[in-house]
């Protein structure tokens, strides 16, 4: 789904497809990867301006490296003004005001859309996270979103965060970053149904943490 590359904390690895289940026209790769499925929350000495304050959900882990989606910068591109930049007769008015939100530096003009798990449908090209949720990059989830056909909860990103073999453990090493390991319910009510402004906050809080008493000490949660 194209709506530009180097990460700056890392570049992106391709998403390695560790199982392949196939449908009529679908094609669903299945990550079974330690740190996937979690949250990577910025620690406060987090000086890039790409991720500080930033919540990222990852959905690859791999020896390859790391990718993810941030789901806590909304920008200010609505669902609207996106269905009309792609051509697409949004149907479904309530999507219209939702935000596109910034899901990282690398190939910030791709779509993202993270959404629950649907076992009633199969997209063209997903990524499903055992026990966490699926990410969607092919065109016909924003088709059946604009029809109110497709999923019902989800988060529009352009771009992702992409850390290359190796890296992403190094900066949780240095401190740039604490993982944070939720249950899917979890994950989803951070996700969809807490504001954005508030999402950093809450996933802390999870953990029993108050962020205004971290400092860059820090790594596994």
């Amino acid at each position: 789904m194209n709506t530009a590359k180097k990460a700056p904390v890392g570049q992106a690895a391709r998403p390695t497809q560790t199982s392949q289940a196939t449908a009529a026209g679908s094609s669903i790769a299945y990550s079974a990867d330690h740190l996937a499925n979690q949250f990577l929350v910025a620690m406060p000495g987090m000086v890039d301006p790409n991720f500080a304050g930033s919540v990222i959900y990852l959905f690859e882990h791999t020896e390859r490296g790391a990718m993810g989606l941030v789901i806590n910068r909304p920008t200010e591109l609505d669902m609207g003004a996106l269905f009309e930049k792609i051509e697409v007769k949004l149907e479904a008015e309530p999507v219209s005001e939702q935000p596109v939100y910034f899901g990282g530096p690398v190939q910030i003009e791709r779509g993202f859309v993270l959404h629950e798990p649907t076992t009633e449908v199969a997209y063209s090209s997903s990524l499903a996270v055992p026990g966490g949720l699926t990410m969607t990059t092919s065109k016909d989830v924003l088709e059946a979103v604009a029809t109110g056909s497709g999923p019902s909860k989800f988060l529009m990103t352009l771009g992702y965060a992409g850390w290359s073999a190796g890296q992403l453990e190094e900066e949780i090493t240095l401190n740039g970053w604490i993982n944070v390991p939720l249950s899917q319910q979890q994950m989803i009510e951070i996700i969809f149904n807490t504001p954005s402004s508030q999402r950093y906050e809450r996933a802390m809080s999870l953990l029993g943490f108050d962020p205004s008493h971290l400092s860059g000490e820090a790594g596994h949660a």
